[in-house]
């Protein structure tokens, strides 16, 4: 029996990261008995300070996203952003279009975000609706999946889930045997850039603003120019479409030296050998499957190498559904984590990108102004200085969710409080990822010509990276002693004798008091 026709069988929420159209909570969507719901919300930008790139992104492609659905004559319930009477959150928005719709059911794909479902549970118990949370397809695994992995383990380490995941799936594998006989290849990836820099790089792709994206741009700049970033250079993809050019274009342009080349940088050089396809993927306009699937088969017809084909696949393979994973068997406790107990705060020229150490500025400038930054940047020079800093895990957490545009924080907490900031305490990674200045100088060009000598530790050319790194190391030297793989760094720290230990120490004061 068909409902009353001012009443809807079933309400299909669709989240601003799950815009794809073959979702299981659409896999019997009846456009007579049922209705799609979506909903841009001030809540949704705010609650962080997002960065102005990253609310035009979700702006627009979910507003690309509710075209392709009216034009396919799904009935949708859409609320904009500035629409008479929007009560700017989910929530509220929500309950609006479940007294307009009086459905009998919500249902919805699993959410990226702990407090977003939290939020539509609570409406649906208020109206005492039931809610259907189903799968998200775009993923290889299921949350279940990864539990069941992790139960009995003393220790989680993405290594094991990876292969287990290569096996399963078939993924770069050679009968039962990893393809080339061994599990990464590390040892041919990860090089510098050498004194020459990159040669010949190719363009990046990037999309020119559509009339739906320019009117978002407008939007944005009206009604957040507040907020972090600028919107002059926004030019990603938000369409089906534009992310499977993105993705062919990875493919054939960058992927045969990414893995050469993925923890390279280089000053004024952001795009590099990377895919930038973390957007597509967040937005669920790629899916973690196709994905892959291309860097497989470019591998089996001879486009790109093993080694640079392995690199990208762990990052998307493993890294990716190891801290999904994380976060939503360790939600909601996770959050609150600190085990350095770090209490700093986070620098005023995070939002600024005014500072005269020249690596933070490229990368903290490049943030501000595409709403982007490649792995090894978030890692390896702005959340290493947090994490030397001694700056609160949860403000970098917060920082990072804010600035880029494929903050999704099923993706962004474990990656920035776990991995970068140690504040798990090693659930996500073995040890803290800390290194001293020199690191940076082996791996870029950043060096040349800063004021900051990445082999000194203490006076006016020091860098600040060493003397925080020294510093570091004295501060936790108890805690990390547990830690094995700690051992070479400590032994280093134990030649410095007590006087260059307070010295560096007092470098280290003095810098936090005065950047």
């Amino acid at each position: 029996m068909n409902p009353p026709s001012n009443r809807s069988r079933r309400l299909i929420l669709i989240l601003g990261d799950q815009l794809n159209d073959n979702a299981k909570a659409l896999a019997d969507f009846d456009p007579g008995l049922d209705r799609i719901w979506m909903a841009e919300v001030a809540e949704e930008s705010t609650h962080v300070p997002s960065s102005q790139q990253r609310i035009a992104l979700f702006l627009s492609a979910m507003r690309h996203f509710a075209e392709q659905l009216r034009h396919q004559g799904w009935p949708l319930d859409y609320s904009q952003l500035d629409d008479p009477g929007n009560s700017g959150t989910l929530a509220g928005e929500l309950n609006r279009a479940v007294e307009r719709w009086q459905p009998a059911e919500l249902v919805m794909t699993a959410p990226g975000d702990w407090r977003v479902l939290q939020a539509i549970k609570d409406v649906a118990k208020h109206h005492e609706l039931p809610l259907t949370v189903c799968d998200d397809l775009q993923f290889f695994t299921t949350v279940r999946d990864f539990s069941a992995h992790a139960q009995g383990r003393k220790q989680l380490r993405m290594e094991y889930w990876y292969r287990a995941l290569r096996q399963r799936f078939g993924i770069l594998m050679e009968g039962d045997q990893p393809a080339g006989g061994q599990w990464n290849f590390d040892a041919d990836n990860r090089e510098s850039f050498g004194k020459q820099g990159p040669q010949n790089l190719p363009a990046p792709k990037r999309f020119t603003p559509d009339d739906i994206t320019q009117s978002v741009l407008n939007l944005v700049k009206d009604r957040f120019a507040s907020h972090p970033g600028e919107l002059t250079d926004f030019a990603w993809p938000v369409t089906r479409t534009q992310a499977l050019e993105s993705l062919q274009d990875f493919i054939a342009q960058r992927l045969p030296l990414f893995g050469q080349y993925e923890d390279a940088m280089w000053a004024d050089e952001p795009w590099l050998y990377h895919s930038q396809l973390s957007v597509c993927l967040n937005l669920k306009l790629l899916s973690a499957q196709e994905v892959v699937q291309a860097a497989q088969t470019a591998w089996q017809q001879g486009l790109a190498p093993l080694a640079a084909v392995e690199g990208f696949v762990r990052q998307i393979l493993g890294w990716r559904e190891y801290v999904r994973g994380i976060y939503w068997t360790q939600m909601p406790g996770y959050l609150e984590l600190n085990a350095l107990n770090a209490q700093g705060a986070l620098p005023d020229f995070f939002w600024t990108g005014e500072t005269d150490m020249a690596c933070l500025r490229d990368a903290l400038q490049q943030t501000l102004r595409h709403g982007y930054a490649h792995h090894i940047q978030r890692l390896m020079v702005l959340g290493l200085y947090g994490l030397l800093r001694g700056v609160h895990p949860q403000k970098m957490h917060e920082w990072f969710l804010s600035v880029y545009v494929d903050a999704v924080e099923w993706v962004e907490l474990p990656n920035s409080l776990g991995m970068s900031q140690f504040g798990d305490g090693g659930l996500m990674a073995s040890k803290p990822y800390v290194a001293s200045g020199k690191y940076i100088q082996r791996m870029s060009n950043h060096c040349q010509g800063c004021k900051y000598d990445p082999a000194q530790s203490v006076g006016s050319t020091a860098c600040p990276y060493t003397t925080l790194y020294w510093d570091f190391l004295r501060q936790h030297q108890s805690a990390l002693a547990r830690n094995p793989r700690m051992a070479m760094q400590l032994k280093n720290l134990s030649r410095l004798s007590a006087d260059q230990q307070r010295h560096i120490q007092e470098a280290a004061t003095a810098h936090k008091a005065t950047c």
